[in-house]
């Protein structure tokens, strides 16, 4: 019921913490199926300083709008491009549905097709029903990577784009993007990379000497890519990113927004009000920790799930579903939904995933954490 008088404000945050005490928090370190995490202090202060800023009204905030320009062309220049073009949006999701609705506007079909791997994530579903794209599902290899040359089998007239995944969200898996690459340049096709996981560890992760192949816009045939800063890029919720390397693609999704107070522009995102502290925020954690810092949080993320991977391998009745690309690693049990189930009454933030348990090694994630988790699905496996 909406109140008819105001209360205190520390009753009020009293009363919100009650209601979310039973939410798991990130600093508990017992949230490991998650590819968010807590932000990084420094992104948090500049979202609250600039909490106030509108995107979406960029004629209002011009000095933010060049801001998020800049955080865009850095992470163009992080995904081996020069100067790209983009927005900083909502999250992986915003930014697929967008790099579908790019390719589905620039091409001349009347019953547009995507080809994407049955790796893909679900908001590709989204896309094909609010766009009207057909979705046409390519099968994958013993390794979980997209099957390339069932991919070229599905290529229809009809065909507006491919997709490939850098870091799916259940193993981490990195497709052939360069195969990929060479095929969408044979048949004329753009494809896209949904990077939102890969896109803060792959780059690091290479320069750290891990074999990872490339995924990103040093590939020809890649004409944009998801990359999400509120994963890896410890930005606060919500921050995603999509980058398209040429400006055509931007311009095919954008729409005349005449009545705003800082004047006419063309938005291309699914949002219209889009909060630009987010924005900053990218930016601001970028100029803060530059390359080698985030090299450095992804060398202990890739290093804790390496050896996390050693230590499931000594339990009886617990096997990896593959070794571990990046920072992810999933695992299965007998009696799995049993086991699952015993360990979130336990308090552990996780989920069972298309037959399998996905631990994500983010940066609020420490070796303790796992020893506990570790020690709570011995007893799991051997009980139920």
């Amino acid at each position: 019921m909406f109140p008819e008088r105001g209360a205190d404000e520390e009753d009020v945050l009293e009363e919100l913490r009650k209601k979310t005490s039973e939410d798991l928090t990130f600093d508990s370190g017992r949230i490991l199926g998650s590819m968010c995490t807590y932000p990084h202090p420094f992104a948090v202060k500049v979202v609250t300083e600039f909490i106030d800023r509108n995107l979406g009204d960029p004629g209002l905030h011009v000095g933010s709008r060049k801001v998020e320009e800049e955080a865009i062309e850095m992470l163009s220049n992080l995904l081996g491009l020069e100067k790209g073009y983009g927005h900083i949006v909502s999250g992986g999701t915003e930014a697929n549905i967008l790099a579908v609705r790019a390719f589905r506007n620039l091409a001349d079909v009347e019953k547009p097709e995507l080809i994407l791997p049955k790796s893909a994530h679900f908001s590709f579903i989204k896309a094909g029903e609010m766009l009207g794209v057909k979705l046409v599902w390519a099968e994958l290899n013993n390794d979980y990577t997209v099957n390339v040359r069932d991919i070229e089998e599905k290529i229809t007239e009809n065909t507006v784009g491919i997709v490939g995944i850098a870091g799916t969200t259940g193993l981490g898996v990195v497709d052939d993007i360069p195969a990929l690459s060479d095929l969408a340049l044979d048949y004329g096709l753009p494809l896209h990379v949904d990077a939102a996981f890969g896109g803060f560890v792959i780059p690091f992760a290479k320069e750290l000497g891990y074999e990872v192949p490339d995924f990103d816009f040093r590939l020809k045939g890649v004409k944009s890519v998801t990359i999400d800063p509120h994963k890896m890029g410890m930005v606060p919720i919500p921050a995603g990113g999509i980058i398209f390397r040429e400006k055509r693609f931007l311009e095919a999704i954008s729409v005349p927004a005449p009545y705003l107070a800082g004047g006419k522009v063309w938005q291309a995102t699914i949002t219209g009000t889009r909060p630009g502290a987010n924005a900053l925020a990218v930016w601001a954690m970028i100029k803060h920790l530059g390359f080698e810092g985030y090299k450095g949080v992804v060398k202990k993320a890739m290093e804790l799930s390496r050896w996390f991977a050693r230590e499931l391998k000594k339990i009886p009745g617990v096997y990896l579903i593959r070794e571990p690309v990046l920072n992810i690693v999933s695992f299965g049990t007998p009696n799995l939904e049993e086991v699952e189930e015993e360990l979130k009454r336990r308090g552990w933030g996780i989920s069972a995933h298309r037959g399998y348990i996905r631990i994500v090694m983010m940066p609020h994630v420490k070796r303790e954490h796992l020893e506990a988790f570790l020690g709570d699905l011995r007893e799991a496996v051997r009980n139920v």
